[in-house]
């Protein structure tokens, strides 16, 4: 049983935080910006609540974070009351943010200079994947590091890969959401293409799924989409914020990401529909309008 603190308890870091506890049976104490959603997590899974991330993360040997954006995660770890003054030597911070690399490095940087480690571990999977335990976690950072954490991270995964130094993991959940975003726009065509053309959505996809243009988005989310209900998983809004991230890194990088660029605008149209909190599939919704 390790000693662990986590901070942020939204819909990915509620259920993490839940199998680090119940799964991983590690000594957990958690913050959250709103006290009440903290309240509630204890009451649910016991541990400890606390009221700042500085006193969450005093004395603990793992520290895991799972916040909105660049700012909230800076807030957390080097802002007023952020768990970086408090966290003792040789301990390990694990971020499960999707942030930039850039933010990455320079906490990195930041707590080598204090004399602990950090590592840049964001994750895939969507709510359910949380909830289910079956996370896949994408690791920059110090092997030393990542081989002592990676046995509490596996409470609430299913794979877990170190992919190089500090920024590596963010960069890996970049190509992750690119290639997420070409291939919902794909699959929101075909099915559009389908229903224009008469055809059985259900008898096309039932063919389709076991050859080359299989994928997880057709098996689990074909059925929704092709019924225009759009309630089941990852925000249109935290997708343009993960495109947002990578576009901003191509242009840092010199990459080309073309299609990238093109379904961030498309998912700017599904906000100006209203469907800011649709999931992400809801590029469908867009082309039968």
């Amino acid at each position: 049983m390790a000693s662990v603190a986590f901070l942020g308890l939204g819909v990915m870091g509620y259920p993490m935080a839940g199998h680090l506890r119940n799964k991983g049976g590690h000594d957990v104490t958690v913050y959250n910006r709103t006290k009440a959603k903290a309240e509630q997590w204890v009451a649910e899974y016991g541990g400890k609540l606390a009221l700042t991330p500085a006193e969450a993360a005093e004395g603990k040997e793992f520290v895991f974070s799972c916040v909105g954006n660049d700012d909230d995660l800076r807030s957390v770890t080097t802002g007023a009351n952020g768990a970086f003054a408090a966290m003792k030597k040789g301990a390990i911070f694990i971020d499960n943010t999707t942030a930039s690399a850039e933010v990455a490095r320079e906490l990195d940087e930041a707590a080598r200079k204090a004399g602990f480690s950090f590592l840049d571990a964001p994750v895939s999977g969507g709510q359910a994947g949380a909830e289910n335990g079956v996370l896949t976690v994408m690791i920059g950072g110090d092997e030393a590091a990542f081989d002592k954490a990676r046995p509490v991270i596996d409470a609430y995964a299913r794979m877990v890969g170190l992919m190089g130094s500090a920024g590596a993991g963010q960069l890996t959940k970049m190509i992750n959401q690119i290639a997420i975003a070409g291939l919902v726009q794909g699959l929101a065509e075909g099915i559009h293409f389908g229903k224009k053309a008469g055809l059985d959505i259900e008898k096309v996809i039932e063919v389709i799924s076991k050859g080359a243009a299989g994928s997880w988005q057709m098996e689990n989310r074909h059925k929704t989409m092709n019924a225009g209900k759009y309630d089941f998983g990852f925000a249109v809004d935290w997708m343009r914020k993960d495109l947002g991230i990578c576009l901003a890194e191509a242009n840092r990088n010199g990459a080309k990401l073309p299609v990238t660029a093109l379904v961030d605008q498309f998912y700017k149209d599904v906000q100006d529909m209203g469907g800011k909190r649709w999931d992400t599939s809801s590029l469908l919704a867009r082309l039968e309008r």
